[in-house]
């Protein structure tokens, strides 16, 4: 996998932590705050991987997801996604996954956590 990450979360202290995170281990950091911003991005750019916060304010990261996986460009269909979200009641999981994400991670984050699954798709 190659290093650039793109990032879709609108809390700034989570931006800036999961940044940091990567930004140690190499990876590039692409930031979204909003849905719709990200999907652009996602468009625009090439992302190697993306993480998704589920609870945006535009949109919400499942239909995020879903424009991801039917978009046409970039190879969005393919890119691997990681929900990253404080949604935890039962469902929650499968929920992402049914929407086109490849993993589920909950929030807080773990950092050690993080940089293994960032980690497991190269």
């Amino acid at each position: 996998m190659g290093k650039t990450v793109l990032y879709i979360e609108d809390n700034p202290d989570n931006m800036a932590l999961v940044k940091r995170a990567l930004e140690s281990r190499g990876y590039t950091l692409l930031e979204a705050y909003t849905g719709l911003d990200g999907v652009k991005i996602a468009e625009q750019k090439k992302a190697d991987l993306i993480l998704l916060d589920i609870n945006l304010p535009d949109i919400d990261g499942y239909k995020v997801a879903r424009r991801l996986r039917a978009s046409r460009k970039n190879n969005l269909a393919h890119v691997p996604i990681i929900a990253v979200t404080a949604n935890a009641l039962k469902g929650d999981a499968e929920k992402a996954l049914s929407a086109g994400c490849d993993v589920y991670m909950s929030k807080p984050i773990n950092i050690r956590e993080l940089w293994a699954r960032v980690e497991g798709f190269g």
